[in-house]
């Protein structure tokens, strides 16, 4: 965190400059239709409004932050690895329920110096929320700062899972993933699965749920509220419970009350996957 702390001064403006691009990108998922969905793999599709989500949101940070390294979900890396910070962007948290027509879905903006996020923005337009965080001044949804959970057993939480996998060798990945959602069954008061990281994570960081497992760690899903979760109190890890950085393989998130047993849960997963 010594690095992160070394860019205070540039911070806030920074966030500024997030704002105005998270607000040009929930411009155009207000304005433009879903348009043509075509195929990135086995079950899993992309739109041409996350293009032009990307694209638009792509042009504006290369205009006001040339020298930060651009990572988003479609279009890929841009001049990443020219300094240790990167925007991560996804365009359409939630692309199958945005095809749907749910409105489990949103806008996803983080800011990554070296391994860490320390800025996060997520917008959920068709829910009119947005929330965000900046590394050492807590976490907001609007203007109302967030807190964690209090939440002291998992027997009382509502934990949100994320999407089972997909494509390659699916069925192996998703072994352990189904040994969890058994587990949860058999000890949570209630399992939900919203279709959306940024939702699972900002809604954690809110205290609507009290813990999220994701066993994944792509940076455009999870930068941006892993920021925001952290900020708000809860314990943000990897699965093993080491403190979560980009190279985590998992990103698992827990009011502090059920941080243990959520970590023996997923311990219990392993053996029985």
């Amino acid at each position: 965190m010594g690095e992160a702390r070394e860019l205070k001064s540039d911070k806030t403006d920074l966030l500024r400059i997030g704002f105005s691009a998270v607000d040009q990108a929930v411009g155009v998922l207000h304005d433009m239709a879903v348009g043509r969905v075509t195929e990135k793999g086995d079950r899993d599709m992309v739109s041409a409004l996350d293009f032009a989500v990307e694209d638009k949101v792509r042009r504006f940070l290369r205009q006001e932050t040339p020298e930060i390294g651009f990572l988003g979900e479609e279009r890929g890396a841009e001049n990443v690895g020219s300094s240790d910070l990167t925007w991560t962007l996804d365009p359409v948290d939630g692309t199958a329920n945005l095809i749907h027509g749910l409105p489990l879905c949103g806008v996803s903006l983080g800011l990554v110096h070296g391994d860490l996020s320390i800025l996060g923005i997520i917008d959920l337009p068709f829910l009119q929320r947005r929330f965000h965080a900046l590394d050492e001044h807590g976490a907001y949804e609007g203007d109302t700062r967030l807190k964690a959970s209090t939440i002291s057993s998992l027997e009382a939480a509502i934990v949100a899972i994320g999407d089972y996998a997909v494509g390659d060798a699916a069925a192996e990945r998703n072994r352990r993933r189904l040994a969890v959602t058994r587990l949860l069954a058999e000890r949570a008061q209630r399992v939900r699965m919203f279709g959306s990281a940024a939702i699972d994570l900002a809604w954690v960081a809110s205290g609507r749920v009290d813990a999220t497992i994701a066993m994944s760690n792509h940076p455009w899903d999870m930068a941006a509220g892993v920021c925001i979760a952290r900020e708000a109190g809860c314990a943000v890890m990897d699965a093993d419970g080491a403190a979560h950085t980009l190279s985590s393989t998992a990103t698992i998130t827990a009011a502090p009350g059920v941080r243990e047993a959520v970590l023996k849960l997923l311990q219990d997963s392993e053996l029985c996957a």
